[in-house]
């Protein structure tokens, strides 16, 4: 089995899921590279610092309660270019979930993203589900959200995944277009520091861009 077998998504769920966003075209050399569940202090500021060194831009999707309690780690994310989603307030299951209970935890999510933004910016547009679930309710609920999955996921949360692993993983996966999932998290933060800054020169040397979700 390829070894980026386990960290690509399987073939047909973006079938079953059209209109949700799984991957880019792209004919150039280019990934998207996206980190979920910050802010974090450590960890958020880490992937900056490397997306900095790299003259890289990604997005994260931010759970609201970490921005609500880290609001100038939020706020650098922002000053220094990097887009935002929302990842919603308590990073809740949809399958879990009443859907109105979830659409509320939404709603406050951007509630707190919009009272630390800075200049004149528009309404956050870009949502993912915690884990990646949701039902079919739910997305039609958001429908005002473009709803961002994923091509790539570097399971870099799991712990009994060897850092090396991760990263061999990740890069076997990754391909023109990718929309690749980090986590600026503690509970991912020993696989995030060895993994980012070699996934990113590895790429860079083979001449690949890396650019927050449009």
């Amino acid at each position: 089995m390829p070894a980026g077998y386990f960290f690509r998504n399987p073939f047909f769920l973006p079938w079953l899921y059209p209109g949700l966003t799984w991957r880019l075209p792209a004919e150039e050399k280019i990934l998207y590279l996206t980190f979920d569940d910050g802010p974090v202090p450590g960890p958020t500021e880490f992937a900056l610092d490397e997306l900095a060194r790299a003259g890289a831009k990604a997005t994260f999707f931010c759970i609201g309660d970490n921005v609500r309690k880290h609001p100038a780690v939020y706020e650098r994310v922002l000053r220094e270019g990097h887009a935002v989603g929302n990842h919603t307030f308590n990073h809740l299951s949809g399958w879990k979930t009443p859907t109105e209970d979830y659409i509320n935890n939404v709603r406050l999510c951007d509630e707190v993203l919009q009272g630390h933004e800075i200049g004149a910016r528009s309404k956050v547009a870009l949502f993912r589900p915690p884990y990646g679930r949701i039902t079919r309710r739910q997305i039609a609920a958001l429908s005002s959200y473009r709803i961002i999955m994923w091509d790539v996921l570097t399971n870099d949360y799991a712990q009994s995944l060897s850092p090396s692993a991760c990263l061999r993983g990740s890069l076997a996966a990754s391909r023109p277009g990718s929309i690749v999932v980090f986590h600026d998290s503690l509970k991912a933060e020993k696989n995030l520091r060895y993994v980012l800054p070699r996934y990113l020169d590895h790429f860079a040397g083979q001449g690949y861009t890396f650019r927050s979700l449009p």
